[in-house]
């Protein structure tokens, strides 16, 4: 179906040519466009939701109400924590925030409602209710998953007074002002892509057995824990760690040349190079690249990267 239109994707349009415009606007008109945390700083990802849900560019004060309103829905029971602590924890951490998501189904306003008896035309309102709840309580469980594997165990509680991506941060144990602007940057770009990809497109699939967000987001998890999607990003990590344990930090172009042609005929592939549907650099890239250039010109995995 490559070039065919076959979808109707009104959140994000992925262009092959200049990337992703969330409603018809770029990456570099968000981060113009949409309220910030800090003067000239990285959007709120609160902002590019509203963007997404209504249309419209939020002002502020609706920001800051839309944080406030995902705090307040961002309690995550006891019993969340117990089925991701059932798990070894050497699990990959894609299996255990999957496990995580399915033990917070147990709330689901939708599987409530319908076994209640609604009509069709009401179908979008618990519905909306569960989005809103999964979204709010995400960063509690991928954090507690995080601090779980990679710092024996020792969650971090929520700051109350934090805006999303800041309290994410935070809960992961990073609490640099450059990071907290980093995270905003990060789960902005990440929020839609639009609707081909395996994730998304698992989603609307599972959904439309009138499965909750629940299990339809559990069930795109699951395809974005895939080496072709969203496991790429680790493989690509791994790729690069690789090249400087191999060569040391100050590689040369031709030692770099000699270790990717090992690497493809090897009969393995470059992870991170190539995209179904790009065919130039994609904007998720470059605004990253461009803060790196900002904070950490001189970090020796950049300049590799780079």
């Amino acid at each position: 179906m490559r070039g065919m239109t076959g979808m109707l994707w009104e959140t994000s349009l992925l262009d092959p040519e200049e990337g992703i415009r969330f409603r018809g606007l770029s990456i570099p008109e968000c981060q113009k466009v949409l309220p910030a945390a800090v003067k000239d700083g990285e959007p709120l990802p609160e902002g590019l939701l509203w963007l997404l849900l209504t249309g419209k560019v939020p002002t502020k004060e609706q920001v800051d109400a839309l944080s406030k309103e995902l705090l307040s829905r961002s309690t995550v029971p006891g019993y969340v924590y117990k089925a991701i602590d059932a798990l070894p924890v050497t699990a990959h951490p894609m299996t255990q925030f999957t496990t995580g998501v399915m033990a917070l189904q147990v709330d689901s306003e939708f599987q409530k409602a319908y076994n209640k008896g609604m009509p069709k035309t009401k179908f979008w309102e618990p519905t909306y209710e569960d989005c809103l709840n999964l979204i709010s309580r995400l960063p509690q469980v991928a954090s507690y998953v995080y601090r779980r594997i990679f710092k024996d165990g020792k969650a971090i509680a929520a700051d109350n007074t934090l805006d999303y991506a800041a309290n994410f941060s935070h809960m992961l144990g990073f609490d640099d002002p450059k990071m907290l602007e980093l995270m905003r940057l990060y789960i902005t770009i990440h929020t839609d892509h639009e609707g081909g990809n395996v994730s998304a497109h698992t989603g609307h699939l599972v959904g439309s057995a009138l499965s909750d967000p629940y299990l339809s987001f559990a069930a795109a998890l699951n395809g974005l824990a895939g080496p072709l999607h969203g496991l790429a990003n680790q493989e690509v990590l791994l790729w690069i760690k690789s090249v400087m344990e191999e060569t040391g930090s100050n590689i040369t172009t031709d030692q770099l040349k000699e270790y990717v042609w090992k690497t493809l005929k090897s009969g393995k592939v470059v992870p991170g190079y190539g995209h179904g549907v790009l065919r130039n650099t994609d904007p998720r890239y470059s605004c990253q690249r461009e803060f790196a250039l900002k904070y950490l010109p001189e970090d020796p995995l950049f300049q590799l990267v780079s």
